[in-house]
C-alpha cells in the first residue's frame, strides 16, 4: 500500500480509502457484521489506514461498526465521517443542513456512536445552499480548535463553492478544506472541467466515490 499526503496537509492516508457506506445492515445491498470484520481486516492487513463512513450509513450502524473495529488501535487509522443529511423521520427542521446547530449535534452523535475523542477528517456531505459560507465554515473551525476534529472536507460540492469556502476560510485565519470528496470513475467523469483545476491550485485532495461506477466497470452486470 502506498501513503499519500491528504491535501494541504502532513496527514498521511493510504492511497485506497475503505468506504464503509455498506456495514451494518440486514438489507440485500449491505454487509452483515461479519462480513463487515471481513473486509475491514482484509483492509488492513493490505496496509490501509483511511476508512470513510459517514452519520446516515445504515442509520448509524456503519459507524458503530467502524469505532468497534478500530477501538483496539485507534490511533493508527484515519476515521472520516460526514454531516449535513438528517436520518429519515427526524421530524425535527433543524436536524439537516450545514449550519452550526446541526453540525454541533450531528458531531457529537457521529463521537458517540464512534466511540472516540475526535475525527481525523469531517466532511460536509453536500452543500444546502442555503447556510452563509461564513457560518459554516467558522464552525467547523470551531471544532477544530475545540479538537473534536482534525481536518474538514467537502463532499459533492459545485467547485464554486469550494473555492468559495476556502477563499474565507483562508482570509478569516479559519481551517481550510484539505479535500473533496467527489464521484469519479471512467464512466462520470464531469468533475474533469471544473473541479480538477480548482484542487489543482488550491492544493486540496480528491477522494474518489465509486469509482466502479456501482460496480458496472467490475463487469458484473455485463459478463456472460
Amino acid at each position: 500500500m502506498r501513503y499519500k499526503l491528504l491535501g494541504r496537509s502532513g496527514l498521511r492516508v493510504s492511497e485506497l480509502c475503505l468506504g464503509a457506506m455498506t456495514f451494518g445492515s440486514d438489507e440485500d445491498w449491505c454487509a452483515d457484521k461479519a462480513e463487515s470484520r471481513a473486509m475491514f481486516d482484509a483492509y488492513v492487513e493490505a496496509g490501509g489506514n483511511f476508512i470513510d463512513t459517514a452519520d446516515i450509513y445504515t442509520q448509524g450502524e456503519s459507524e458503530k461498526l467502524v469505532g468497534e473495529f478500530v477501538a483496539q488501535n485507534r490511533d493508527q487509522f484515519v476515521i472520516a465521517t460526514k454531516y449535513s443529511n438528517a436520518f429519515p423521520g427526524a421530524g425535527d427542521a433543524n436536524a439537516a443542513g450545514n449550519q452550526r446547530k446541526n453540525m454541533m449535534q450531528s458531531l457529537d452523535a457521529s463521537l458517540k456512536r464512534l466511540k472516540t475523542d475526535y475525527i481525523d477528517l469531517y466532511w460536509m456531505h453536500n452543500w444546502d445552499f442555503t447556510t452563509p459560507v461564513d457560518e459554516a465554515m467558522r464552525a467547523l473551525d470551531d471544532a477544530v480548535r475545540a479538537g473534536k476534529i482534525h481536518y474538514i472536507g467537502l463532499s459533492d460540492a459545485p467547485a464554486w463553492v469550494a473555492a468559495r469556502c476556502n477563499t474565507t476560510a483562508e482570509l478569516r485565519g479559519w481551517t481550510q478544506f484539505t479535500s473533496m470528496q467527489l464521484e469519479y470513475s471512467l464512466v462520470e467523469r464531469g468533475i474533469e472541467r471544473e473541479h480538477f483545476p480548482m484542487c489543482r491550485d488550491m492544493d486540496v485532495n480528491i477522494t474518489a466515490w465509486s469509482p466502479l461506477a456501482s460496480g458496472m466497470l467490475s463487469g458484473k452486470y455485463t459478463r456472460g
